[in-house]
């Protein structure tokens, strides 16, 4: 195959068509809004898991800086149209993150978004699994949805409880894979041990619904007590052994997220990465008053292979990062 050639067939650029289509219907009858907010932004993420691209403008700038970011996420410029008073809401557009390129990444791909006013990571993670059933019918594929704690995916899978276990415990299971442990923290350890260990073995057809991440996983979510420890307010969504889906109940706590932001960016600072500028837009927003929400970001993409029954991205891309 030429390079100039896309490596998605007719059929699949179809299939993504009729899936935005059928992703606008589905939010249409829920009277959820489509919303457009900027690629290029003054702020970057601060996630030391995740890397942004930035770019320099050089035309003349009236405020702000010459350095944008392209968004990793629509995340932060979506809260602030919440606290602003747009309601339930969502966003198909395309995003991109520096560092990841292979069988299941593309550097530039597209996210699903969206929140709801009102709810909680429980009720949310129900809307979630309709939406991709709806989806995955569309290509005459089912599958059984399961909800599971993580502490007790942890439990059944490696009998370990992982808001307990000290941090011999979680590496002895690793050890086979030869990993370098320098600089690797337990929340690290916990990764590791969930995509390395747990994750290959879940069944191809079951849509599990992940919930009740450690406190110190929690990003953006709001936290609380749960079984065996402080959790986080957020859930996962794998189809097979792929991750689809990460959701929070939204933390509203400005003073707290600009400690998480600020933890994070000693982090990034410890591990060599490039600071960006936080997103004090979004931090005012959050003083301002964001409505409790829940909010869920979706890789449709890599819903696409599967509905494709495929496992490589090039196949749902009409150019991948390579023929881009």
């Amino acid at each position: 195959m030429s390079s100039w050639q896309p490596t998605a067939s007719i059929e699949a650029l179809r299939l993504r068509a009729e899936v935005n289509a059928t992703i606008r219907s589905f939010f249409a009858e829920r009277n959820v809004l489509e919303v457009e907010t900027p690629v290029l932004s003054q702020a970057g993420n601060s996630d030391p898991n995740i890397l942004s691209f930035s770019t320099a403008f050089d035309g003349p700038v009236a405020g702000g800086e010459r350095q944008r970011w392209l968004r990793t996420s629509p995340e932060y410029a979506m809260k602030r149209l919440l606290a602003a008073g747009v309601g339930d809401c969502y966003e198909l557009g395309r995003v991109f993150r520096n560092g990841e390129a292979g069988r299941r990444h593309n550097p530039e791909f597209t996210l699903l978004e969206w929140y709801r006013l009102g709810w909680d990571e429980h009720t949310l993670m129900l809307e979630v699994a309709s939406l991709v059933r709806k989806l995955l019918v569309m290509q005459g594929i089912s599958c059984h949805v399961r909800k599971c704690s993580y502490r007790q995916l942890f439990r059944e899978a490696l009998d370990i409880d992982p808001f307990a276990a000290d941090p011999y415990e979680l590496m002895a299971p690793l050890s086979i894979f030869g990993i370098d442990d320098a600089g690797l923290t337990r929340d690290d350890w916990l990764d590791l041990l969930l995509t390395h260990l747990i994750q290959p073995s879940f069944p191809a057809d079951q849509l599990l619904l992940l919930y009740d991440y450690p406190a110190s996983q929690a990003a953006l979510a709001r936290t609380r007590q749960g079984d065996g420890g402080k959790v986080a307010a957020r859930f996962e969504v794998f189809l097979g052994s792929v991750e689809l889906a990460n959701g929070y109940h939204e933390l509203g706590d400005a003073a707290e997220q600009r400690r998480r932001f600020e933890a994070d960016r000693k982090r990034r600072a410890e591990a060599g990465q490039e600071l960006a500028p936080l997103d004090e837009n979004l931090l005012a927003a959050l003083e301002h008053g964001l409505h409790e929400c829940a909010g869920v970001a979706l890789g449709l993409d890599r819903l696409l292979v599967a509905m494709l029954d495929d496992d490589h991205l090039d196949a749902a891309l009409a150019f991948p990062f390579e023929r881009a």
